[in-house]
């Protein structure tokens, strides 16, 4: 699986990430981990509950963009942090995500600051070689 750099030159009220991976489902579910990273310290959150859904769009951008706030939404709405992440996406821009995490609690978890929502400022998805990469800001 790939990784993620955090930009830290980005705008103050952000959080910038670039992320790369080597096939696209892997390269999703990095910018998953990235997204909850800037929440907490995603290795101490335990993989004890399952969330699954599937959404579809028109682009790989608009894909990555809805998935991200789908994240977002389940966060906010069910109070929990997400570690792991299981992708599969067709080629008419269908994604199937499994996700791993536990509720969000502030004596085990570090609280680092909370994502309000998903940008297109800047949302890209790149072939690159070795895989994609992807280039993400959220609005914290």
């Amino acid at each position: 699986m790939g990784g993620f750099r955090i930009i830290e030159d980005g705008a103050s009220a952000d959080y910038e990430f670039e992320a790369t991976a080597g096939t696209l489902p892997e390269l999703f579910a990095v910018c998953g981990q990235a997204t909850f990273a800037a929440m907490t310290a995603i290795e101490k959150v335990r993989a004890e509950l399952d969330i699954e859904f599937e959404i579809q769009a028109a682009t790989l951008e608009e894909l990555l963009y809805s998935y991200l706030s789908e994240l977002v939404f389940i966060k906010d709405t069910r109070k929990l942090f997400l570690s792991e992440f299981v992708i599969a996406i067709d080629d008419r821009f269908r994604l199937t995500c499994r996700a791993r995490g536990e509720l969000i609690d502030d004596n085990k978890h570090e609280i680092r600051t909370d994502v309000k929502a998903v940008t297109y400022h800047l949302l890209k998805i790149t072939k690159v070689a070795g895989g994609y990469r992807a280039h993400v800001i959220l609005d914290l």
